[in-house]
């Protein structure tokens, strides 16, 4: 469970936005149901955006233990939410790591706790895939790296084009994985 300590001076600020920007669309903000929606709406974009107050580096160094296996480690299918930067419309989907140890290893929920630090920031797919991939290599020093990324998106789901089934794929490879495309195709297979 995660516990906020909001910083209510920021709370009422980004509240006052919230009121105009309900005005702007023809609502009246002081109608029962909208009372507090720009406190709440306020809230919810501070919690969607914590990857900006943490620290990728510091989540990945927390949990660094020492580990003799060279064999490919693989986390499947960890959920997301993130904003869409451009419409700031949520894009959600799974994420999967795996990393070939090289005298360390990391505590299996710190991978979770990275991709999550990079999610809840206003983001694009694609970046999100290579931040997670180059901040895992950089600061855990593994022999590769591979991350895929499957995610479906709102502004392309509600707005825009409108197509409810479609999918992104991305991936990103760096060390062992960039050179070995057997070692891709092993990650592939495993997912």
């Amino acid at each position: 469970m995660i516990l906020h300590n909001y910083d209510e001076a920021l709370v009422a600020e980004i509240a006052q936005h919230y009121k105009k920007i309900i005005e702007l669309i023809g609502e009246d903000p002081e109608r029962e149901g909208l009372v507090k929606t720009p406190v709440r709406a306020a809230k919810a974009l501070l919690d969607v955006t914590r990857g900006y107050r943490e620290d990728p580096e510091r989540i990945i160094k927390s949990a660094v233990f020492s580990h003799e296996g060279s064999s490919m480690v693989v986390v499947k299918d960890i959920e997301f939410y993130s904003l869409c930067e451009h419409h700031i419309l949520p894009f959600f989907g799974k994420v999967s790591i795996g990393y070939i140890p090289d005298g360390g290893m990391i505590g299996l929920s710190k991978l979770a706790r990275l991709v999550d630090t990079f999610a809840h920031r206003l983001q694009v797919q694609e970046r999100l895939t290579g931040e997670v991939c180059h901040a895992l290599m950089r600061e855990l020093q593994p022999k590769g790296v591979i991350v895929v990324c499957e995610a479906g998106h709102l502004c392309m789901k509600m707005r825009g084009v409108e197509k409810q089934d479609s999918v992104t794929t991305t991936i990103d490879y760096c060390g062992a994985f960039a050179t070995d495309v057997a070692l891709r195709e092993e990650f592939m297979r495993m997912l």
